[in-house]
């Protein structure tokens, strides 16, 4: 048999042979990602009848300091402390990330912006004293 014969079924098989290997596992769900789900999960729909059953919470981090944001909740159906927690731990996460990651920040500080019982619900205002 001429070697050119040989040659043809063999890159043929060890193509097919790399075709079938497995495809590369999905990133890692970051844990400030998961963290961030359960503080949510925890809010739940922040259900209100009044302005004083509304609080905010500090969440995420950036790279200079400081939170990423705010989320609204409601002391009529979440655990404060949990929430304080988990709001820590999420940050915390958050925080390691940024320094593995080198990501930079814009440095802005992120003010509180209060939080209003908007149709039964507790919402984030805006910084002109509505709710958004």
């Amino acid at each position: 048999m001429k070697p050119q014969r040989l040659l043809a079924p063999l890159l043929a098989l060890s193509t097919l042979a790399s075709c079938a290997q497995t495809p590369p596992a999905p990133p890692a769900e970051a844990e400030s990602v998961r963290l961030g789900r359960e503080l949510r999960t925890l809010i739940g729909p922040a259900t209100c009848s009044d302005d004083s059953q509304c609080r905010t919470i500090a969440v995420g981090a950036k790279a200079c300091g400081g939170p990423a944001g705010y989320a609204a909740w409601s002391t009529q159906g979440t655990d404060a402390q949990r929430l304080a927690e988990l709001a820590r731990r999420q940050a915390e996460a958050h925080r390691r990330e940024i320094e593995a990651s080198g990501m930079a920040s814009n440095c802005a500080m992120v003010v509180d912006p209060g939080a209003a019982c908007v149709a039964a619900r507790c919402e984030l205002t805006t910084r002109h004293g509505g709710a958004r």
